[in-house]
């Protein structure tokens, strides 16, 4: 949808810049990136023995 500038001219029209939803997916792609990499690093865990089961207590 932003891509293809649906309703674009609703957010433009109330004073809101096209940069903030390039921010904005910026932002979620960064995040999607991080939450990949702990899910891996959880998958790397298991591979090594450690009960998936059993959590440190801190």
């Amino acid at each position: 949808m932003v891509r293809r500038k649906a309703f674009l001219h609703w957010y433009t029209s109330e004073e809101m810049d096209e940069l903030e939803f390039s921010e904005a997916e910026s932002n979620l792609n960064d995040l999607v990136t991080v939450y990949q990499q702990y899910r891996n690093a959880s998958i790397d865990d298991n591979d090594f023995g450690e009960d998936p089961t059993r959590r440190a207590i801190h």
